[in-house]
């Protein structure tokens, strides 16, 4: 699947309205200028970069020439646009290394990888999605089901619904409002009232199953991770082949393992 579900940075005039002398406006434009790469699918020409970060050419050069010096952004191999520089990386390490669920959930996911033998994934809680920020795959996964920061939307997968089933229901059901409900194969549920009902299901019995909703050919199972005070952090998220499993072996199988491992998770944090 090569969907690539993104955050999307508020428009740069929602920034020149508000009326906060601590916000950095340029650096919110810098900011902008990384963000054009969200949804490119190779090199962007500066043109394309200042369209994507809603600001004039002349302000996107002087962007793009800054955070090639300092190592943000670097010109292409065909030197026909410009990429994400390799130091964003060290930013990426420092999320992940500093993050206290992250360093909490490393070591019981790969002992529930080594259990299960399937696919298990950690992602973090953002609004209507979550972040990938721990990927162990199986034999079977693709280039971009592989990489940490790939998110994917919380009304159709089973993390997400084991997220949106931590939040009290009048919040699950103001971010199902507020999302756009794409059908990303032919039994995704995009009617609010049945995913609703999905999320109520899952809040009674502790986790969500989503089968050929979000990946074709598969079934996954989500558990939520919480703070102590209930509130969601992140999931855990463990999927199969439908060729392999039948939904219910499925769930009889890994349900009380990622159980277990997310109470583990709860418990030391």
């Amino acid at each position: 699947m090569t969907h690539r579900f993104r955050a999307e940075p508020p428009g740069a005039t929602a920034f020149e309205a508000e009326e906060d002398r601590l916000f950095v406006r340029s650096a919110a434009r810098a900011m902008h200028v990384l963000s054009a790469f969200h949804h490119a699918s190779g090199p962007l020409s500066l043109s394309e970069i200042a369209m994507g970060a809603g600001i004039d050419r002349s302000a996107a050069q002087r962007l793009v020439h800054t955070l090639i010096k300092l190592g943000y952004l670097r010109r292409s191999e065909d030197d026909r646009g410009y990429l994400p520089g390799l130091r964003l990386l060290d930013h990426t390490l420092d999320v992940l290394r500093l993050d206290p669920v992250v360093q909490k959930a490393t070591p019981v996911l790969l002992e529930l990888r080594k259990t299960l033998r399937e696919r298990v994934d950690f992602s973090l809680y953002d609004k209507t999605r979550l972040i990938y920020a721990l990927r162990m795959q199986s034999k079977r996964e693709t280039f971009y089901a592989t990489l940490v920061g790939h998110s994917v939307p919380a009304y159709c997968t089973a993390g997400g619904r084991a997220v949106l089933a931590a939040l009290p229901a009048e919040d699950a059901q103001a971010i199902v409002t507020r999302t756009a409900l794409h059908k990303y194969t032919a039994t995704t549920r995009t009617d609010p009232g049945e995913i609703m009902k999905m999320i109520a299901q899952s809040r009674s019995e502790g986790y969500a199953v989503v089968v050929d909703e979000f990946a074709q050919g598969e079934v996954a199972l989500g558990v939520a991770v919480t703070a102590r005070s209930g509130a969601p952090l992140g999931a855990i998220h463990v999927a199969g082949s439908l060729s392999e499993w039948s939904p219910q072996d499925f769930v009889r199988q890994a349900a009380p393992l990622a159980t277990e491992a997310a109470r583990a998770i709860i418990a030391s944090l």
